[in-house]
């Protein structure tokens, strides 16, 4: 391999730092509307009557949108595969208000500030319901979230609008409460994980036109191209021919962009007026009124024999997926699909879950998907479960951890083609020096330092479902133009999937010009999203190349008049390695422009019928003051097993950022409401996002497996990286002081409680 497994700069690198005209923002038209909503003050209300005539009637004012003005169609805004999993439980605007914060009108202007005083001469008057505000408390509620008729789930997901649910379901192997009873070690908590936000450096932002033919042309900051135009033709009631879908550079995502959550506002509005639109969300907006991590409550039932060799783990989970069913019937199944599999052990397993329905902001999809969830309740219960059984809760997980070749019945029926999980802990207890420092160290100061562990895994696509597909053509001078559906959204797959191609082809990454992503010209994607671009779309890429350097062959045979079968490719030129005839791929290029009834182009789709798991251990060391409770991360290490790390810089700058968002997660991101259902943390005043001084010294290392069924060995990163810091910060500051706290975020003043109780 010449390309791959090495850290290629990325292709638009120089673009970006340089401020280079790329994102959404940069490519709007001067003559654009200025797009905003009208959001509701009110958790759950009925709009009775809306005035929006002074409105409409303020200079430069193009548009002033309700209920009654848009379509009556219900869609969602996920981004899935079709038919969506998730409930067809929205209108563009609704009379019925579910958050504060759900949009009440559209207004559409040609400044921002006539907008705003637009804005501010809406009159509306509500008649406000009773919100379901403890999620708790939602299921088979009195008060009806979606009472309406037209509420629709395409799919068997246990919904049921009139019980406030958006899923319900499970899975159970052998009997679980029998054999805990047998066990010489259980223990059962609850723990509870917050609706953290993804924070984006850039907010949502969309802006679209039509185009010379009344197609509605729209650009945006999204991970799911072709999803956002099928969303848009269901939500306007229009064809999906009429629509065209352009991603430029994104400025982050983290699933956050997995859900459509801008465009539909500027795309009515282009409709309604015929003029180009944009909306640009606030931070405030982006914090109110967008699609956060799932809050989920998860019980944990787990135990062990006098051996510590795990017996039985049983795991429920309550999500929280808002005033909307985007993405929850999918996150929760996460939860314990991807912590149960872990441990190969256990004679008995059961996972439950049910989806409700609040008057919070609706949630989506984050890095992690509902993993993140699970992994630090599981993770949380098995460092509880060690405590108990007076063990090394390392030792615990070097007992009963999965290992390669090991079939998984909670994962699918799936069997591990690669797994490094074993090389990857003993690495990480090297690095930390564990041995030393377990469980922890008195400094003499006041302050004592403990280390906590965590293991976990996540996925490589979805299995059976997701699609990627790509072309790829030789042009004149023989370079190669590979067309993607893929959003890369600061990943940088633009530049992994070119080298897994420079190495299939045997030519240079420069020589592959990547382009992507427009639904007019991009072949088909699912999108960004599930862990599955390296994975699912490099393989595509593999494919293709394979058909190009077939094509190649043949060209060059009719063009030397002898057989195929004599000759071979070396990247630069086709030759007869027994013989003197020799074309270069330059002239083959140059020659198919003229006189020639073949294209030398090359297209592929590609599925997994598996969805191989990359693994993880992190290991933390904190520092807390034993009369404060305040801590301090130290330390944290993390090794990965990702397959083939297609681009080693690449992985890591993936590594060090989802660790950061973990630790953020863990240590500092808090949600909460008042009991009027509003949202306290509404600007980057109120939610605390770490900084670099925040997150301490991350180092981070790879044990690389080999994944037979992925480009050159490739699993995925993108996502297991977030899993492991909550559980290991929470065992590092429970080894340190004795606090165990199963609520995130673990803060000093949660410390102290469970130091003085």
């Amino acid at each position: 391999m010449k390309s791959v497994n090495t850290s290629v700069m990325k292709k638009d690198a120089m673009a970006l730092v340089t401020g280079k005209p790329v994102y959404t923002d940069d490519l709007v038209p001067k003559d654009c509307l200025i797009v905003k909503v009208l959001r509701s003050p009110h958790a759950h209300a009925l709009i009775r009557e809306i005035d929006c005539s002074r409105a409409e009637n303020l200079s430069g004012i193009a548009c002033v949108l309700t209920y009654k003005d848009v379509p009556g169609k219900r869609f969602t805004m996920a981004g899935q595969s079709y038919p969506e999993p998730s409930p067809y439980d929205r209108l563009i605007l609704d009379q019925r208000l579910r958050f504060v914060g759900d949009a009440v009108a559209i207004v559409a202007g040609e400044t921002e500030d006539e907008v705003d005083q637009a804005l501010s001469l809406i009159k509306v008057k509500y008649e406000v319901l009773e919100p379901v505000l403890d999620f708790k408390k939602a299921k088979d509620n009195p008060v009806l979230i979606h009472p309406e008729e037209d509420w629709q789930s395409l799919l068997p997901v246990g919904a049921d609008n009139k019980r406030n649910l958006c899923a319900c379901g499970g899975q159970e192997q052998g009997d679980v409460d029998e054999v805990l009873s047998r066990c010489d070690y259980v223990v059962d908590h609850v723990y509870h994980t917050k609706a953290n936000q993804q924070a984006m450096m850039e907010t949502f932002r969309a802006y679209c036109y039509l185009d010379t033919y009344g197609r509605l042309n729209m650009v945006a900051s999204t991970q799911i191209t072709f999803h956002v135009r099928r969303i848009l033709a269901h939500a306007l009631d229009i064809p999906k021919s009429k629509i065209r879908v352009v991603k430029p550079r994104i400025g982050g995502g983290f699933g956050a962009k997995q859900t459509v959550v801008a465009e539909v506002y500027p795309a009515i509005v282009t409709m309604k007026t015929g003029r180009p639109a944009k909306m640009i969300f606030s931070r405030y907006e982006s914090q109110i009124a967008s699609s956060p991590r799932h809050e989920m409550e998860i019980r944990v039932r787990i135990g062990a024999d006098k051996d510590g060799i795990l017996q039985a783990i049983d795991v429920y989970t309550l999500s929280n997926t808002g005033a909307f069913g985007e993405h929850g019937p999918t996150t929760v199944g996460l939860s314990g699909e991807k912590t149960i599999p872990l441990y190969r052990t256990p004679k008995a397993f059961r996972f439950a879950y049910d989806v409700v329905y609040t008057n919070m902001m609706s949630s989506g999809a984050y890095r992690g998907y509902g993993a993140t969830q699970g992994i630090f309740a599981v993770e949380s219960a098995v460092n509880e479960l060690a405590k108990e059984i007076g063990m090394d809760s390392v030792k615990l997980r070097e007992l009963n951890m999965v290992k390669e070749g090991d079939y998984l019945p909670a994962y699918h029926g799936e069997t591990l083609n690669s797994c490094a999980l074993d090389r990857c802990m003993a690495k990480a207890k090297e690095m930390i020096g564990w041995d030393e420092k377990y469980p922890s160290v008195d400094m003499g100061n006041g302050k004592v330092r403990g280390v906590g562990v965590a293991m976990s895994m996540q996925g490589s696509a979805i299995s059976g479902l997701d699609v990627a597909s790509v072309e790829l053509r030789l042009n004149d001078d023989g370079f190669y133009t590979l067309m993607i559906g893929a959003s890369d959204m600061g990943t940088g797959c633009d530049t992994t999937l070119a080298q897994v191609g420079a190495d299939c082809l045997e030519c240079d990454v420069e020589d592959i010009v990547v382009h992507g992503t427009d639904t007019d010209v991009s072949p088909y994607d699912s999108g960004s999203y599930a862990s599955s671009t390296m994975y699912l779309t490099g393989m595509a890429v593999v494919k293709a190349c394979t058909e190009m350097r077939e094509k190649i062959l043949s060209k060059a045979a009719q063009y030397l008049s002898c057989e195929k079968e004599s000759l071979e490719f070396d990247g630069k030129r086709v030759y007869q390695p027994e013989g003197e005839l020799e074309i270069s791929l330059k002239e083959i290029g140059n020659r198919v422009m003229c006189s020639n009834e073949d294209m030398l182009s090359a297209g592929a789709s590609h599925t997994s019928p598996v969805s191989p798991p990359p693994f993880m251990v992190g290991m933390a060391e904190v520092e807390v003051d034993q009369e404060t409770g305040e801590m301090e991360l130290v330390d944290y290490v993390a090794v990965v097993d990702c397959g083939t790390p297609i681009n080693p810089n690449l992985a890591r700058i993936q590594t060090e950022g989802g660790i950061a968002q973990g630790i953020g997660m863990a240590l500092y991101e808090d949600v909460t409401y008042t009991d009027k259902g509003q949202m306290l943390q509404n600007s980057f005043m109120q939610y605390k996002v770490p900084t670099r001084l925040d997150v301490g010294n991350i180092r981070v290392e790879f044990e690389s497996s080999y994944e037979p069924t992925g480009p050159f060995g490739a699993k995925s990163v993108g996502e297991i990286v977030i899993n492991t810091p909550s559980p290991a910060i929470a065992d590092a500051v429970a080894n340190a002081v004795g606090a165990r706290v199963r609520e995130l975020p673990v803060t000093a003043e949660k410390v102290y409680r469970q130091m003085r109780g």
